[in-house]
């Protein structure tokens, strides 16, 4: 087996850890407020990443003042924002509703860089925005739960806040490297999720139902997830690992199928092609930026 093939299939498997996240939230969501999950989450991942820190030492660079201020920022948003939205969300929507939905990441991502940032924006981007605009218009519009525009918003909140976390960490200074990183957000989300979850309504343990779920979440995909993406990632291109995230909201629909039993509906089947090729489009406009180099 080649170097690139290991590559690839280390990237499915660490988008699948991406999509898997969404139907182990879906559970948490019946048994758990989303602070007190959140709370799970990070207090379960957190010693297995300083073990895995204190087996593999990292270099530290020295922060800058506006530097902690962005990785608290980035804390707030991509660990805490994301993770409470996202299981907060799925008290009002389906799994697979809010795995089309998180597919959009990308997209979001990018528009963020081309208003925020000032990036170019060419026509694959553009309309690679267009389609994922798609893709949640057509979850929004076939959804059957009284709630669901309310999942609908606070999943897209998740969304946003994640592409807030990637847009922060690129104005860094002193960026940190990807283990670093993974520790310090797990740290600094559990520090900020513990004083919200104490005005959450009980429980605030996990039931022997839920608890499988927490800990999957804890341990498969914050860890493993993001091990395999990172090892992945060092074999192959930008573009190709990119493409890879089309995995995630492919994962998401069909587990809320075998796992859960929903039924996959054709909103859910158009949104998720439209998300798919969105992703896609993305992929080859970051091929083309990095042609010249």
């Amino acid at each position: 087996m080649s170097d690139r093939t290991i590559g690839f299939t280390f990237l499915i498997l660490a988008m699948m850890t991406v999509g898997s996240t969404v139907v182990a939230s879906k559970l948490i969501a019946a048994d758990l407020p989303p602070f007190t999950a959140t709370v799970w989450r990070f207090g379960l991942a957190l010693p297995v990443l300083l073990v895995l820190l204190a087996l593999r030492p990292a270099v530290w660079p020295r922060l800058s003042r506006r530097d902690w201020v962005l990785l608290w920022l980035q804390a707030g948003a991509g660990s805490l924002g994301y993770t409470a939205l996202l299981i907060g969300g799925l008290a009002w929507l389906s799994a697979g509703d809010a795995g089309v939905i998180i597919g959009t990441l990308p997209a979001v991502a990018a528009l963020f860089a081309i208003i925020v940032l000032r990036e170019r924006a060419d026509m694959k981007v553009l309309s690679a925005v267009g389609l994922a605009t798609v893709g949640v218009l057509a979850v929004a519009w076939t959804g059957r739960a009284p709630g669901s525009l309310i999942g609908v918003a606070m999943i897209l909140g998740a969304v946003i806040c994640e592409s807030v976390f990637i847009l922060l960490n690129k104005r860094m200074a002193q960026p940190l490297a990807p283990l670093p990183q993974t520790v310090m957000m797990t740290a600094l989300g559990f520090v900020l999720a513990v004083p919200l979850a104490v005005f959450e309504p009980a429980p605030i343990v996990p039931s022997l139902s839920a608890l499988g779920p927490v800990l999957w979440y804890a341990l498969v995909p914050t860890v493993g997830g993001f091990l395999l993406w990172y090892a992945g990632a060092a074999r192959v291109t930008g573009g190709e690992a990119a493409a890879m995230t089309a995995v995630a909201p492919i994962t998401a629909v069909a587990l809320s199928a075998l796992w859960l039993g929903e039924t996959i509906r054709i909103g859910q089947i158009f949104g998720m092609a439209a998300v798919v090729l969105a992703i896609m489009l993305l992929a080859l406009a970051g091929q083309k930026r990095r042609k010249p180099a």
